[in-house]
């Protein structure tokens, strides 16, 4: 029988009697339906569910991902109207519909109306069968059927508004909205509604880009035909056909490439992260314009993150992801560089917990040797006696190496591991030279480490997806913390800075000034920023202070509406001057450091050691016997003249370990009995 007989057929056999009914059931139940899932681009979102990013499927299409209630109804309205009036009463072929095609076909020897109902519409996507032979419409028509008895008419419709070709490589609903009128289908006006149903229909001759007249045309038809169906009013249709029709195409979002192809590699279509879309917008355009007419082989990163949650708010890896002579595509917030100065504050805010040195201390200044290893500072100059707090300030290398040496370079480690951070060392073993930038660490591991400084010193290990609590571990006490915090506060801004106080932060150049750093934080926000070469090679005089300091201060003026003010001390934090601090206070090391400063070189803080044994083994550097050694503030040993004790253990569990020697000075460490 010819297709076009079959296709009569049908539609009486709709109407016919009971026995008939049966044969076309078992016809309908034995189709072989397409696939009922199709693919959808990958999608990167804000936290408030804005796209950042999407990835186009395999062969190149843009397909985003829609549900109906993300849809603007008069769409939804429109389209039913205009396509298929009696889709919810139907059962996927509209015998009336089809019957009227029929016979307008037999009539003129050809197709005059379609007849298709948006199933039969749907059967075609699925199957990219074509739209005019008999052949193809009676497939049509029994893969509809059948649709309609697996899916409810929502999914149908779902599926219509995934499919639906909108003219070059955009495919379905939502994409269609962000590529000709840049925004979500959920509030649509009655002019972009009336273009998104006609555009199916021809999708490549109504091309806005290419056809604006056609489209417009096309529009403005469906616009008239909502009026007598009484979808539109006259007056909203005469308004809606005087609306400019779109000439071009939108760019799909393309925020936060670095950290979007992240989230890619999870292998999920739609991946939530904490990122602010309008932050984040803003600093992409500041990175671009902060190095327009710069050197082309430059590159920068910035990280935002609010401390009190460890949230990322911002990345951006790189200023122009395809920049080819910067390695754009290189993310530069989790490349390995030298940190410079940054880690001083970490090292001063251990001395102050250790009993070391107090901001009020005095520190000497001075030509020092330790071993074959002689400290300078990056101005050659010496200043004598300072106070601690100048020392940190100024950025002076040689205080900041005698307090590492005192404290052990392992504790400052341990301590960088405890913040989240995941140093590397190229040769294993940490020397004095850490503490002046001779390890590598990224941009997220030094933004962790002062969001611990802001958190009161615990640890805030930064995420950019909604998953559950990390661990938080106290890696400064909150009166330490705070000093540091309160030092930095006190760094003269860059000129347009602000007034100082509101911001504590530290800038850093790494050795031949191949890395310019500055990372701050306020009573909210913490921020990082770097500026380098991502090959390695030096930018003949960047420093930190002139290069970035100003970039970072733009970044944090970006990422609040109003200052947030830093924190008052805590409670307990000794806040005197030099003549008031206890005697082992007033001169690190004793006078010209004349006397050694006691440690504890074993366990390193933060240990996990095994409870069972002899004891806990304890070494001492420097110091002056007797030694008495506190167990979570009890004394269990006194008395002690050599620097290698044994003191017993108290079983399983988190303990405190204190040392105080003849002269008052003092060493502690916490570790873990398993």
């Amino acid at each position: 029988m010819r297709p076009d007989r079959l296709l009569l057929v049908l539609v009486l056999v709709l109407w016919s009697g009971a026995a008939l009914r049966d044969g076309l059931d078992a016809w309908i139940d034995a189709t072989d339906l397409p696939p009922l899932v199709v693919a959808t681009s990958a999608e990167v979102l804000d936290r408030n569910g804005t796209l950042l990013r999407a990835y186009t499927i395999e062969d190149g299409r843009w397909r985003m991902a829609v549900t109906l209630d993300a849809v603007d109804p008069l769409f939804i309205q429109m389209l039913l109207a205009y396509e298929d009036r009696r889709f919810y009463d139907h059962a996927g072929v509209d015998p009336r519909a089809l019957l009227r095609a029929t016979l307008q076909a037999v009539q003129n020897r050809g197709i005059v109306s379609g007849g298709s109902t948006l199933t039969m519409q749907v059967a075609r996507l699925l199957e990219n069968s074509g739209t005019g032979a008999w052949a193809g419409k009676l497939r049509q028509a029994r893969v509809a059927l059948a649709l309609e008895r697996q899916l409810d008419k929502d999914r149908i419709l779902t599926l219509y508004l995934h499919l639906a070709p909108y003219g070059g490589n955009i495919e379905g609903l939502r994409a269609a909205t962000l590529a000709w009128f840049g925004k979500e289908p959920r509030r649509l006006t009655p002019a972009q509604a009336a273009l998104l149903v006609a555009l199916p229909q021809s999708p490549e001759t109504r091309r806005p880009d290419r056809f604006a007249d056609r489209a417009r045309d096309a529009r403005d038809r469906v616009l008239a035909r909502m009026t007598r169906a009484g979808v539109l009013a006259a007056e909203t249709v005469q308004a809606a056909q005087r609306e400019a029709a779109p000439d071009r195409r939108h760019p799909v979002p393309q925020l936060a490439p670095h950290l979007a192809d992240r989230a890619l590699a999870l292998g999920i279509g739609r991946v939530d992260t904490t990122l602010d879309a309008n932050l984040q917008a803003r600093l992409e355009q500041l990175a671009t314009r902060h190095m327009a007419g710069r050197d082309a082989r430059l590159s920068l990163a910035i990280l935002v993150a609010d401390h009190t949650t460890g949230q990322i708010l911002a990345s951006v890896g790189s200023p122009d992801y395809d920049r080819t002579a910067a390695q754009g595509f290189v993310d530069m917030t989790r490349a390995l560089r030298s940190p410079g100065s940054t880690l001083k504050p970490l090292i001063y805010g251990l001395a102050f917990d250790r009993g070391l040195a107090h901001p009020e201390t005095l520190i000497s200044d001075t030509p020092v040797q330790f071993g074959t290893y002689a400290p300078q500072n990056f101005d050659r100059i010496f200043r004598g006696d300072v106070r601690v707090s100048e020392a940190l300030q100024l950025s002076l290398n040689i205080p900041v190496v005698r307090l590492t040496e005192a404290l052990g370079p392992a504790h400052l480690m341990e301590a960088l591991r405890r913040t989240g951070a995941q140093p590397h060392l190229p040769t294993g073993v940490p020397g004095l030279a850490v503490s002046l930038g001779g390890v590598g660490l990224t941009l997220e591991d030094l933004v962790q480490v002062y969001a611990m400084l802001a958190a009161g010193g615990q640890a805030t290990p930064l995420r950019w997806t909604g998953d559950g609590d990390l661990p938080r571990p106290q890696v400064l006490t909150p009166p330490g913390a705070w000093q540091v915090g309160h030092i930095l506060a006190g760094i003269a801004p860059p000129p347009a800075g602000g007034p100082r106080g509101r911001v504590a932060f530290k800038s850093g150049t790494s050795y031949g000034h191949r890395d310019a750093w500055a990372i701050g934080y306020d009573g909210r926000y913490v921020a990082g920023v770097w500026i380098g070469r991502p090959d390695g090679t030096p930018v003949p005089g960047a420093f930190g202070a002139d290069a970035a300091s100003p970039l970072l201060f733009e970044v944090m003026g970006r990422a609040r509406s109003r200052p947030v003010p830093l924190p008052p001390p805590p409670a307990d934090t000794l806040l005197v001057a030099n003549a008031a601090l206890p005697q082992p206070l007033q001169r690190f090391g004793g006078a010209q450091d004349s006397r050694p400063t006691l440690s504890i070189r074993f366990p390193p803080e933060g240990a996990r050691l095994a409870a069972e044994g002899d004891g806990i083994p304890l070494k001492l550097r420097d110091g002056t016997a007797p030694f008495t050694v506190l167990r979570d503030g009890a004394v269990v040993r006194a008395n002690l003249r050599r620097p290698e004790i044994l003191i017993p253990s108290n079983g399983p569990g988190f303990t405190t370990l204190s040392v105080i020697d003849a002269t008052g000075a003092s060493g502690r460490v916490s570790i873990e009995l398993r």
